[in-house]
């Protein structure tokens, strides 16, 4: 049973959906599950194969179905944390448990730093704060050259360079600048230019976010179980090593779970996960911080 909501807020309509009953009846908190850029149709398999608990999925301003009315077209961190903790305090059944993906991940995380009780455990998967790893300047120079191939060539360029720069694997060498550009129909992404150039994944729009730094202190005060989780298929290449970098900031071991960096999708987005043994690692993490 799923129910749709939206709350108004003085930025953004943010529109949400809550999985199973409010109160819970299970005595455990609802889990909240956020991605970024990625919207709420990404948690749709992993919500399915979370049915015994009630889980919370939303939109990010400006994002599927999340319109925003402050004018602008950037993704902040902190911005997003707000709409986070503005979201919880309207369920009314905080502190929650939540899963947090890709750029999700690092607006947990601030989260965490800003409202220390809002959660109280935290499944970070692959953050991918760049600037952390001990290449982070040539990581800039990377998603740099992403943004511009977007420009100049539009979103099937844009697209086949992110691919090649987030399944490089290793430090990002001369030899990675060095290669040809990517050829947008050996990812079976078309050549031709829509002309839009709002993406933001692609555009710096979201640059904020894999800028960020986490405020470590903030963070190891908070009561919040921080677990930063990464795909086992995703050590070597760049959210791998960010996810890596993350827990050595924060004085922990990495969590492994099963997959990529999308390991709880389905295939309908592409590249298929493996979502039944995701779930099931999932369960295991948040049970042991129960």
């Amino acid at each position: 049973m799923k129910k749709t909501h939206t709350l108004k807020t003085a930025g953004a309509d943010l529109v949400y959906d809550v999985h199973g009953p409010l109160p819970t009846t299970d005595g455990r908190p609802p889990l909240f599950m956020i991605g970024q850029p990625m919207d709420a149709t990404g948690f749709a398999a992993l919500a399915a194969r979370s049915a015994e608990r009630t889980v919370v999925t939303y939109d990010p301003r400006g994002l599927g179905r999340s319109v925003r009315r402050d004018g602008r077209d950037d993704h902040t961190p902190e911005t997003q944390a707000e709409d986070v903790h503005a979201l919880i305090q309207e369920l009314g059944a905080g502190p929650v448990e939540m899963f947090a993906s890709s750029g999700g991940a690092v607006t947990a995380l601030a989260v965490v730093a800003r409202y220390p009780g809002d959660v109280t455990v935290l499944v970070a998967h692959e953050p991918p704060l760049i600037t952390l790893t001990p290449d982070g300047p040539a990581a800039l120079r990377a998603r740099a050259a992403v943004r511009e191939a977007y420009e100049k060539r539009g979103w099937g360029a844009g697209m086949a360079a992110f691919v090649a720069m987030t399944s490089w694997e290793g430090e990002f060498t001369e030899a990675y600048f060095d290669q040809p550009e990517a050829d947008p129909a050996a990812f079976g992404m078309p050549a031709e230019d829509d002309g839009s150039r709002d993406d933001p994944l692609l555009s710096d729009r979201s640059w904020a976010i894999s800028d960020h730094r986490p405020d470590v202190d903030a963070i190891t005060a908070a009561p919040t179980r921080v677990v930063i989780a990464v795909g086992e298929e995703s050590r070597a290449v760049q959210t791998g090593r960010t996810s890596a970098a993350t827990a050595e900031l924060l004085g922990q071991p990495l969590t492994v779970f099963p997959s990529h960096h999308g390991g709880f999708l389905d295939g309908e987005f592409g590249y298929p996960g493996k979502p039944d043994e995701f779930a099931r690692r999932l369960r295991e993490v948040l049970d042991d911080a129960a």
